[in-house]
Order: structure tokens, then C-alpha cells, then sequence
């Protein structure tokens, strides 16, 4: 991989079978942290609001890899199997690794993203510096009983929980506060009014602009944890 906007694939070695999926990566000249960034379950690896994320990291001196899964390069629109994705991770992760030459690496996602980064910490088939969850999808919305958390406590990195208010996927809150009782070592970053992509209601912005908006806490995050300091 190179640094600036290189948009090139990357071979996954999955459960049977194999694939290569599309990647992206935006870095500053001397970046000095990289994070893998996964896309939600409806969206590309291409989706403004990643884009406008990882632009944003960019500015903020921290390299940016994005990338598919499996079952959006195939052209599907429900997401595969777990173990695929958990395995496109581990490909991500490790490619970040090698680019980094011993700089922090993070592991982040919107959603689905999020979620199956966590899957694969938890697996023990990646080990960032740190997880940072972008609407991290606790439930179905509507259905707090199907909770996704058990894996949780297995994460044994810090995790950083950045969560809508008004987000259906955490509802009722105090659900998501025992989730984060759970884990080793995890925190929320609450964002006001925000939905599950960070929409307020009655304000009409660009889903870049909101996810750059996101940025300054994420990288204060990242600055603490590689420092070594402890939650605020």
C-alpha cells in the first residue's frame, strides 16, 4: 500500500474459499497512527459518510484504510457470513501492520463494521491498539432481547462506543451501559440528538461533514490510549 488516495485490492483468505476486495487508503505524509475502516451493512467502502471520516483522520495525521467486505464486492446486499468478515479483518489488519512499521493501529466501523471488527478482537485474530465503534449496533431496533454483546468482555483492547442519543440500535440506553459494565476496558462518546448515522433531526448536513465532525473526539481518544493514560 501507498500513502495519498491509493485505491488498489487485497487478497482474503476466507473460510473454503478466497477473495479480493477493493481498499482505499488516505494517509498524511507522516502519519502517526493507521486505523481500519469498515463500512455498515447497507453501505460501500466508498459511502461519503467514510469518506469524509477518513479525510477528516487524514488532516488529524492518522493513515486510513478502507475497504469491502466480501459480500458488497460480490455485488450482494446482505452481509455473508461472520467468519468471512471476521477474516477480511484479520487481512486488513495485517496489511496494516506491515504499512505502519510499528505506529499504533486501530480498528474502527460504522455499525456492521464496528461489530464484526469487535468479533475478530474478541477471536484474537487482531490486535489493535484500540476498537472504535461508529454507531455500534447493540440490537435490531425494536428488538432489545436480541442483544449482540456477548462477546464483548472477550475484547481484550480499550473500545470507544460513539453513540446517537436518538440512536434505535442502543434503545433503551441502559442496555448498552451494562454492555460497556462487561468489558475490559471500553467508554462512550455521546453525540446529541444523533441517529444511528449521527443525523440530528431538523438539521440537513452532509453525511462527510458529520462524520468529520466526529473526528476530534475519536483522535483525542486515540492520543489518550496510545499515551497510555487512562479513561477520563
Amino acid at each position: 500500500m501507498s500513502a495519498g488516495g491509493d485505491s488498489s485490492r487485497i487478497a482474503v483468505a476466507l473460510p473454503n474459499a478466497s477473495a479480493d476486495v477493493s481498499i482505499d487508503l488516505v494517509a498524511p505524509a507522516a502519519p502517526w497512527a493507521f486505523a481500519g475502516l469498515a463500512h455498515g451493512a447497507g453501505a460501500g467502502y466508498r459511502h461519503p459518510f467514510l469518506t469524509g471520516f477518513a479525510d477528516a483522520l487524514a488532516r488529524a495525521g492518522v493513515a486510513t484504510l478502507r475497504f469491502n467486505f466480501p459480500y458488497v464486492e460480490a455485488g450482494r446486499r446482505m452481509p455473508g457470513p461472520a467468519a468471512h468478515a471476521v477474516a477480511t479483518w484479520a487481512a486488513m489488519h495485517a496489511a496494516l501492520v506491515k504499512s505502519a512499521d510499528g505506529a499504533p493501529v486501530f480498528a474502527m466501523g460504522k455499525s456492521y463494521g464496528g461489530r464484526m471488527a469487535s468479533m475478530a478482537a474478541a477471536e484474537g485474530v487482531i490486535d489493535p491498539s484500540g476498537l472504535v465503534y461508529l454507531g455500534y449496533p447493540l440490537h435490531p431496533p425494536g428488538s432489545p432481547d436480541k442483544a449482540r454483546t456477548a462477546h464483548l468482555p472477550d475484547v481484550p483492547q480499550p473500545q470507544l462506543f460513539v453513540e446517537g442519543t436518538n440512536d434505535p440500535f442502543i434503545d433503551p440506553h441502559g442496555q448498552l451501559d451494562a454492555a460497556i459494565a462487561t468489558c475490559r476496558r471500553a467508554e462512550i462518546a455521546w453525540i446529541e440528538g444523533g441517529g444511528h448515522s449521527f443525523e440530528v433531526k431538523g438539521q440537513k448536513r452532509p453525511p462527510a461533514e458529520i462524520a468529520a465532525d466526529l473526528v476530534p473526539r475519536v483522535v483525542a481518544w486515540m492520543r489518550r490510549i496510545h499515551s497510555g493514560a487512562g479513561p477520563t
